[in-house]
């Protein structure tokens, strides 16, 4: 890959990437000093102006002169800030984004953003410019993104122009001394840059006397309860035991991968006055031909007064209704249950399920031990599309 001498400028009408130059270093200080910065790059955290003035006048631009990295400054209008020349905002620095040269065609794409510009969707204007230019100018052929594990925010916008996450690596990125578990993903020149699956989303759903909403870290103790409730660990024997908040993390973690992933919705069954975890209730085994599968489970204080079949039914509403109307667009939802628990089997049954057999060995039970489930499933136009 070939660099040229000068940075060249490019601009959608909305982000531009250009050269840095000396009067962003201010800018590049505040970014490296924030502390989303901090917790998801290797920023030296005694960064000084005297750092930042050097990143512009001397690292930038020797990068270029190596044919090491293509570093270039994002630009955008902030609307917040006017002058009398400049009534409808100023321009200012928005981050720093790069390619770095891997060797034969191949590249590494890196950004950061300065805390203004987040959510604002420039940076992935700029991500795009810069891919474009990369593939079609200077003839890449492949781009690799690299991320710490937990980075979602950098994981959605690679998502966004189409990278596809090969693999997550344990112990691989260094970051001050630390070899930190990563994600990395991969965008070919004749891929799409667009997602390749859905990104999926727990949205709040407001029923009779229940909420669905999205997990959250301080439902954590609550799932710790009821994961070490007898009467779980004697239906849900695939919960690890015993059950700590370490466990109740990769709980939340796995659900935002399969969030990630497209392949399952799970809400919080929340109290609508105290917004207490009252249960969990989830659709997942998303396939692409438009099927799923519904599982759910109470805190004890949720059990005995018919909150889990409100809870699961409006899951289930969600998953049969059109993707145009903001639902899954599934047409079929399958359910296992332990063949001896009749609590939940008859939940199904109250909520349109049919009984459709027998699946040998398919429950695990309490012990981690393996019981013979009852079969159930329900077409989408089945389901009575209204509150229950």
């Amino acid at each position: 890959m070939r660099f040229p001498s000068d940075v060249p400028t490019l601009t959608d009408g909305v982000a531009t990437i250009r050269a840095h130059r000396p009067e962003d270093a201010p800018a590049v200080l505040e970014q490296c000093l924030d502390p989303v910065s901090r917790q998801w790059t290797t920023v030296p955290l005694d960064y000084t102006r005297a750092d930042a003035d050097r990143f512009v006048r001397d690292i930038a631009p020797g990068a270029w002169r190596t044919e090491a990295e293509l570093m270039f400054a994002v630009e955008a209008l902030d609307t917040s800030l006017t002058t009398a020349d400049e009534p409808d905002g100023v321009r200012r620095f928005a981050g720093t984004i790069s390619l770095r040269d891997e060797g034969d065609d191949r590249a590494e794409l890196a950004y950061g953003a300065h805390p203004w510009v987040r959510g604002t969707g420039v940076m992935e204007r700029a991500v795009r410019l810069l891919l474009d230019w990369g593939f079609e100018e200077r003839g890449l052929r492949t781009v690799v993104w690299w991320a710490n594990r937990g980075n979602w925010s950098s994981r959605k916008l690679a998502w966004r122009v189409g990278f596809t996450v090969e693999a997550g690596l344990r112990s691989w990125l260094p970051q001050r001394g630390e070899l930190l578990d990563a994600w990395v993903g991969t965008l070919r020149a004749g891929d799409p840059r667009r997602p390749a699956h859905a990104w999926l989303d727990a949205p709040r759903i407001v029923g009779d006397g229940v909420v669905l909403r999205a997990p959250t870290e301080a439902d954590l103790p609550r799932v710790v309860e009821y994961a070490a409730d007898p009467l779980t660990r004697r239906w849900l024997g695939h919960i690890p035991q015993p059950y700590g908040d370490t466990e109740a993390r990769a709980w939340l973690d796995d659900l935002t991968e399969r969030h990630a992933r497209g392949t399952a919705v799970t809400w919080t069954v929340a109290d609508p006055d105290t917004d207490l975890l009252l249960g969990v209730v989830n659709v997942f085994d998303l396939t692409p031909s438009g099927t799923g599968e519904l599982g759910y489970v109470l805190h004890p204080e949720g059990r005995g007064r018919g909150l889990g079949r409100r809870a699961a039914g409006l899951a289930l509403r969600h998953a049969v209704v059109d993707v145009e109307d903001g639902g899954l667009g599934l047409v079929a939802v399958r359910a296992l249950a332990a063949e001896g628990n009749t609590a939940s089997r008859r939940l199904l049954e109250d909520l349109g399920f049919t009984h459709q057999g027998r699946e040998r060995r398919a429950a695990r039970v309490e012990g981690d031990t393996l019981a013979d489930a009852a079969i159930y499933d329900v077409l989408a136009s089945e389901v009575v599309k209204t509150s229950p």
